[in-house]
């Protein structure tokens, strides 16, 4: 978007801002012409001290892989339903998870080296390990604030919480504004992720300008599945879900999580199918949880055969094998993670401009093209196969 066309977009904004909102802005606003009082120079009773050891504890327990983060999301979702973020927390990450064993699964085995494989896990690990160790803590911070029937929230910069969120928690604690709570996380951990992640000199480097990233994303790899139960019977699992389109581009994330958000809580109908099949279901990371007729953790083809296309219209061919699908324990070991930067993202009170509802939705019909996509992916293995055998031929 061009700096003057945003500067318009802005200036329109505050004239529509919605009157719930006013006194959020008017924070916000506030915050950024002021400098905030540096953490350190605050001091903490006993019992703050011991709750913030306690938080970042349990946060630390939850986040050593992608099945113990997003089985933690669900749980809590569970505990406290009115922080909706943590249910589409929860199957946004499954998806991460479903992308990190893809990397060691039937298709990608054979498009991606083994250094690539690592590549891409490290930068998906990465991305999965940052949101949740900002996020969970907000949690665990409002569970101790209903407990205690006291607003706790002045304890977020302990962990280094953007003072965004600060401000939108204690607007939650005193409105229950369920959407403006979720849709300001969304804004926050995408933008969390911006500079540690998309704008990372190492990942930009390894990830983002590779061509097989730029093929990913040109291609429409990157879809964010939804499943639930078609009916009360449970006998069927079907998809619901979106596309994510300019992966490296902020606005386009957060567009996409306001879409997300849409498919999950504006249909109270699917919502309970949704939620029945991730209780039914619990994260395994392999692609089989949600499609066992096409996906199984266990490999029942020889890996070193030459590969023949098995999927038509998401179905097995006659007589083809299922495509292996590991789960995340067996495809990628817990990795240690550099502690995170503590800079905070927020500079401009109007990013605020997504947390006005604009009816953002769509049917999320996916299942068509997640089926071509399958289907484009063995293509490339098999285009693959024969570049390599011309290569061999015209070396003999």
């Amino acid at each position: 978007m061009h700096q003057n066309d945003r500067k318009k977009k802005w200036n329109d904004f505050s004239k529509i801002i919605p009157h719930s909102l006013l006194d959020v802005k008017n924070e916000l606003k506030k915050k950024c012409e002021q400098k905030q009082l540096p953490v350190k120079t605050w001091k903490l009773t006993e019992e703050e001290t011991m709750l913030i050891h306690k938080i970042k504890e349990q946060t630390s327990e939850h986040n050593k892989n992608n099945v113990t983060r997003t089985h933690a999301y669900y749980r809590f979702y569970r505990r406290y339903p009115e922080i909706q973020w943590a249910l589409l927390g929860h199957m946004v990450s499954r998806n991460g998870g479903w992308n990190m064993t893809d990397l060691r699964g039937e298709l990608y085995t054979r498009l991606l080296s083994e250094k690539d494989q690592f590549t891409f896990f490290s930068f998906l690990e990465r991305g999965n390990w940052l949101i949740f160790q900002d996020v969970y803590p907000q949690f665990l911070l409002y569970e101790q604030s209903v407990k205690r029937s006291k607003n706790l929230f002045y304890l977020l910069p302990f962990f280094h919480v953007s003072t965004f969120m600060e401000t939108i928690w204690n607007y939650f604690w005193s409105t229950g504004d369920r959407y403006t709570l979720a849709i300001a996380t969304v804004i926050n951990e995408q933008s969390y992720l911006e500079k540690r992640v998309i704008q990372n000199e190492h990942f930009k480097k390894t990830v983002l300008n590779s061509i097989t990233f730029k093929l990913y994303d040109f291609f429409r790899f990157n879809h964010i599945l939804f499943p639930f139960y078609k009916d009360e019977t449970k006998q069927k699992t079907l998809l619901f879900g979106d596309t994510m389109k300019h992966f490296t581009s902020l606005h386009e994330r957060i567009l996409l999580g306001k879409r997300l958000y849409s498919l999950l809580f504006r249909r109270e109908n699917i919502l309970r199918r949704v939620i029945n099949w991730a209780h039914d279901h619990p994260h395994t990371g392999s692609r089989k949880d949600y499609w066992p007729h096409l996906f199984y953790d266990v490999n029942e083809s020889f890996s070193r055969a030459f590969y023949e296309r098995r999927i038509k219209n998401c179905q097995l061919r006659k007589g083809a094998s299922r495509l292996y699908s590991p789960r995340l324990i067996y495809a990628w070991k817990d990795r240690n993670h550099e502690e995170a930067e503590n800079n905070d993202w927020f500079e401009d009170w109007r990013i605020m401009d997504y947390l006005i509802d604009k009816g953002e939705s769509i049917d999320g019909e996916i299942y068509n093209e997640y089926c071509k996509t399958l289907e484009k992916i063995e293509l490339a293995i098999l285009v693959k196969k024969n570049v390599l055998l011309r290569e061999e031929a015209e070396e003999e």
